[in-house]
């Protein structure tokens, strides 16, 4: 990424002007963007990927080898993890650790479609078509047909029966009822908020406030606002490895008695660290605790990267916000299968409400919303789940694809650092999500990391922190160290 990590003395004359010409860009394009930051009321997230947007333009304007600039611009801003441009293997070509098979496994690749090198067979995709018809037969054999309007909105009850089933790993009992079908994991946290923002209109009250945690996801502190929530942000320290803390709850839950719900992100992003089982535990004691004075809240459990790090521990961890049966009534857990299984374009998210009365209130919120689920989409649903029930190896070996991205990440920022004396802290998290989370030395910021390194992150503001922290993802673009 940069002259003297990057060069090397065998590389083509060509491609080192070329890279050089790309880095002469980079600078003039940073530049040019921190000058006109202030013009602009877009949020820092919006503004770091149209910098990355407008830099590969102009290389491209410029003629500049691609090769160059994928060597010297790297988007680590998104997340997701786009399988067809895997090319990590270790071991034998099309081995076990073969992880450029994970497009043609996963029934994304096309048959033949080229996969770095590996041709898809397509096995994957037709199988998942034909597992489609199997599971179209077996709702219209249980008198639910996808073809026609669901009145409830939350989808087949198959479905969500194998999904309320998988909760029980975690000691989480859920029947079909208390399930519900979204569009991806946020599409639910709307709909849950917008249910409950309207069961408090309909009792004449306030929404009241939504407890976030900083550093956080950001996306359903719009959604809290757009209902009518007041936003509650409650700043976590790095001390405390940036986690929401029993002392910490228990006194924003005294001073704020219109808290009606705490979202809760049981592995974090930014920070890619996750609560210990003693943590939630401590955690839900305190919602108890206040239940028992009066001081009901909802607990909107974010499960997204749960499945992302070591299943032990996810499943302890798990067990730990389950500890506590006193509160179960209140829990609201939401998943889905974007991060997990690296599909976040087909939006497989599910809601589990922990009690049945509840969900079947809250159904109201999905009928004014899509009002009918798309029938084939549950379809392919249906036949993911399937795929991952039969071939639970395919969890590890994206598991293990995290591990090694994650592995290269860090140490590349480690040697970013030796050169250019960038962070002040690299944290190591807890080996889950898809993310790295660190503390910038005093006078650097987003740009200046781009300018100097070519790879765009997002700033600690996004998340509700501050600029002095900068989160990068191992999603799209592979850890390249050359």
């Amino acid at each position: 990424m940069t002259t003297s990590q990057t060069s090397s003395p065998a590389a083509p004359t060509g491609l080192d002007e070329q890279r050089r010409l790309v880095r002469e860009a980079r600078e003039e394009m940073v530049r040019r963007h921190r000058d006109g930051q202030g013009d602009t009321a877009e949020p820092p997230i919006r503004v770091m990927a149209r910098l990355v947007d407008d830099l590969e333009r102009e290389c491209a304007a410029r003629g500049f080898d691609p090769m160059a600039t994928r060597l010297e611009i790297v988007n680590r801003t998104i997340g997701d993890v786009n399988v067809r441009l895997i090319t990590e293997r270790e071991g034998e070509e099309g081995g076990p650790q073969d992880y450029r098979l994970l497009g043609d496994e996963l029934g994304i690749a096309l048959p033949g479609e080229d996969l770095s090198g590996w041709t898809a067979s397509g096995k994957g995709y037709h199988w998942l078509r034909d597992r489609m018809t199997e599971e179209e037969r077996l709702l219209l054999d249980a008198g639910y047909d996808p073809r026609v309007y669901d009145i409830q909105g939350v989808g087949n009850p198959l479905l969500r029966g194998r999904l309320a089933a998988d909760m029980r790993q975690w000691g989480v009992t859920a029947s079909a009822d208390q399930v519900a079908l979204g569009l991806g994991a946020t599409d639910c946290i709307d709909k849950i908020l917008r249910g409950l923002a309207l069961f408090a209109r309909r009792r004449s009250e306030s929404p009241g406030a939504v407890l976030f945690a900083a550093p956080g996801f950001n996306m359903p502190e719009l959604q809290a606002v757009t209902y009518g929530y007041r936003l509650h942000r409650v700043r976590t320290r790095a001390e405390e490895q940036f986690k929401l803390t029993d002392e910490l709850l228990a006194r924003h839950l005294r001073e704020n008695p219109d808290i009606t719900v705490v979202y809760l992100t049981v592995t974090n992003n930014p920070t890619s660290l996750a609560y210990t089982p003693d943590e939630l535990a401590a955690l839900m004691e305190v919602v108890r605790r206040f239940a028992d004075r009066g001081h009901h809240v909802h607990v909107l459990a974010d499960l997204a990267y749960v499945g992302t790090g070591r299943p032990a521990e996810d499943e302890a961890r798990m067990r730990g916000l389950a500890s506590v049966p006193e509160v179960s009534d209140r829990m609201i857990y939401v998943n889905s299968f974007s991060k997990t299984f690296t599909l976040t374009g087909e939006r497989f998210g599910w809601a589990v409400f922990g009690d049945t009365e509840f969900s079947v209130a809250m159904r109201s919120s999905w009928m004014n919303s899509v009002s009918c689920l798309p029938g084939e989409w549950q379809l392919r649903f249906m036949a993911y789940h399937t795929l991952f029930s039969r071939h639970p190896e395919l969890l590890e070996k994206i598991r293990g694809l995290y591990r090694l991205r994650r592995s290269r990440l860090r140490t590349q920022l480690h040697l970013f650092d030796e050169e250019h004396h960038l962070f002040e802290h690299i944290h190591l998290a807890d080996d889950a999500t898809i993310y790295t989370w660190s503390r910038l030395r005093p006078g650097e910021d987003c740009f200046s990391v781009l300018e100097k390194t070519g790879v765009a992150g997002i700033p600690g503001s996004t998340f509700g922190y501050s600029d002095d922290y900068i989160r990068f993802s191992v999603g799209i673009h592979p850890v390249v160290m050359d």
